[in-house]
């Protein structure tokens, strides 16, 4: 009798020790085939959009028996270099500018470019603070705390109805965070986090489940002033 218990306790443990060793292999694996995946979606819908524009004779699918996976990437890189070098002359920003005039002509077309180029320069400028800053505000009601993002000082006339210093505040929605909340917060009810960026959206995209490490010696928490 003590030896079938223990045959049966050694079986629950083999099968334990089993589902243990699958699901850490999953946790293992998961990511990273799934980011393999997403970067060979990514490239393949780049080759497939970019390749068929370029000329067959400098096109190396041409000499080679297989198709050569990234080279539709690597020309579109270097076209967007050679753009931003062409640009940033003088006849380059001559055409911009005359092109921008034709653009600012059409009703339509001028609002969905002008929106664009204002966000695209907001987030990629050099200089910008946008998405840059991790804070804390108090979100839906006074005790409870949701994750938001900085996006620029409150200005212009919802600065002047608000009479009162204010930031622009994005509230992301979980695990999406692409979707979410415009709001314009005063500067004395927001917690600033020394997390980054990064740590900010893993913890939004995650539900909570993957937290920044927090090191009380070397962040600090406080209240922008």
């Amino acid at each position: 009798m003590k030896k079938t218990n223990k045959n049966k306790l050694d079986n629950k443990n083999f099968f334990s020790r089993i589902r243990r060793y699958f699901f850490t292999g999953v946790a293992v694996t998961a990511p990273l085939g799934i980011t393999i995946y997403l970067s060979l979606i990514f490239i393949q819908f780049i080759d497939r959009n970019v390749k068929k524009l370029v000329p067959a004779n400098y096109n190396p699918d041409t000499y080679l028996p297989f198709d050569l996976p990234g080279t539709g990437l690597i020309v579109a890189v270097f076209f967007l270099i050679l753009i931003g070098f062409f640009t940033a002359g003088f006849f380059g920003r001559f055409f911009v500018r005359l092109g921008e005039n034709i653009i600012n002509k059409l009703p339509v077309f001028r609002s969905i470019y002008g929106a664009l180029k204002q966000i695209f320069q907001t987030i990629l400028g050099s200089s910008s603070n946008a998405f840059r800053e991790v804070v804390l505000i108090e979100y839906p009601r006074n005790g409870m705390w949701a994750i938001a993002f900085i996006t620029a000082e409150t200005s212009g006339e919802v600065k002047q109805k608000l009479k009162r210093k204010s930031v622009n505040v994005f509230l992301p929605t979980t695990p999406n965070p692409t979707s979410g909340f415009l709001l314009f917060v005063p500067t004395k009810d927001i917690t600033r986090l020394s997390m980054n960026i990064e740590e900010g959206m893993k913890l939004v995209i995650s539900g909570g489940i993957i937290t920044p490490k927090y090191l009380k010696s070397k962040r600090n928490t406080s209240r922008l002033k």
